[in-house]
């Protein structure tokens, strides 16, 4: 069995965004997050429930790059787009999605399974409408948040994702944002209905142990060119000397006391795991760097 230290070794060399080079990468907590899922160690259970997912494409706003990654980001004054049920007692508003990336096809992804990576995850953010008023408000307090995590894989063209690569050229550089309307990210979601669950942190600052984590089992597929589209994106803005946006990922963190749930038996297993054989090393190989639907 894999050891953190094992899977996260390749995560700390000299290639990492410098906002993990900083005192925060070290927070305290006791929930941090991303973590390594142990798929044999989770604990299986039989009440938690597919997720609904209601997304309005028309309250999609616009697109982002806010110098970290890129987002794209809903209106949320309403209950338009959102999700409840799976392991959430509360409806969550859908406020943003975003990705993190690897400069090459062999890393990635932030939360790694049984310490394999993928070259980049998805994060579809959410926060609770029925406790709090407010996303930032949400950010800073317990179940404020839930976030949908989705693995991407080397694979064949992704329809749905095409819309957003062929808009990335407009926002290359940092704090650059352009309109970016009616889009439905159910599309980015994959069939499969299984999914881990954990109790965790953002991993960016500031951090806050407030996430509901929901980790989709079946990645999704993107061809090479799509992903190399995400890699042109940049880290500055117009005018500085340019720094390629890749390796915007976490390091993993320690597990603690947490339990990782799955809404699957353990012994279980889709065709995920030869695919991710195929397409992500061994930690130790690696080098640094509107519809309503259940899913």
């Amino acid at each position: 069995m894999c050891s953190l230290g094992c899977c996260a070794s390749y995560r700390l060399r000299d290639g990492l965004h410098p906002l993990w080079q900083s005192p925060i990468t070290i927070p305290g907590g006791s929930r941090q997050s991303p973590i390594n899922i142990q798929w044999r160690d989770s604990v299986y259970d039989p009440h938690l429930q597919p997720l609904e997912i209601c997304y309005d494409p028309a309250s999609c706003l616009h697109m982002w790059n806010n110098g970290y990654c890129f987002l794209v980001e809903f209106e949320d004054s309403t209950e338009k787009s959102f999700i409840t049920g799976g392991p959430l007692k509360n409806l969550y508003r859908l406020k943003q999605f975003h990705f993190h990336w690897g400069a090459i096809n062999e890393w990635g992804s932030e939360h790694t399974v049984d310490c394999k990576v993928f070259p980049a995850e998805l994060h579809l953010v959410h926060w609770n409408s029925c406790k709090f008023s407010s996303f930032e408000e949400a950010v800073m307090e317990d179940d404020g948040l839930a976030v949908i995590g989705v693995f991407l894989k080397i694979g064949v063209r992704h329809s749905g994702l095409q819309k957003l690569v062929e808009a990335l050229p407009s926002i290359k550089h940092k704090d650059t944002l352009v309109e970016f309307d009616v889009f439905d990210p159910s599309c980015l979601l994959p069939s499969c209905p299984d999914y881990w669950t954990y109790s965790g942190s953002l991993t960016t600052p500031p951090l806050t142990e407030s996430v509901t984590w929901i980790i989709k089992k079946q990645p999704i597929e993107v061809d090479e060119d799509q992903l190399e589209m995400f890699r042109m994106l940049l880290f500055t803005s117009l005018g500085e000397e340019e720094h390629q946006m890749v390796d915007n990922f976490r390091p993993l963190q320690p597990l603690m006391d947490r339990t990782v749930r799955s809404s699957f038996p353990s012994q279980y297993r889709l065709s995920i795991e030869p695919e991710s054989e195929k397409h992500a090393l061994p930690a130790s190989q690696q080098v640094p760097l509107k519809g309503t639907v259940h899913l």
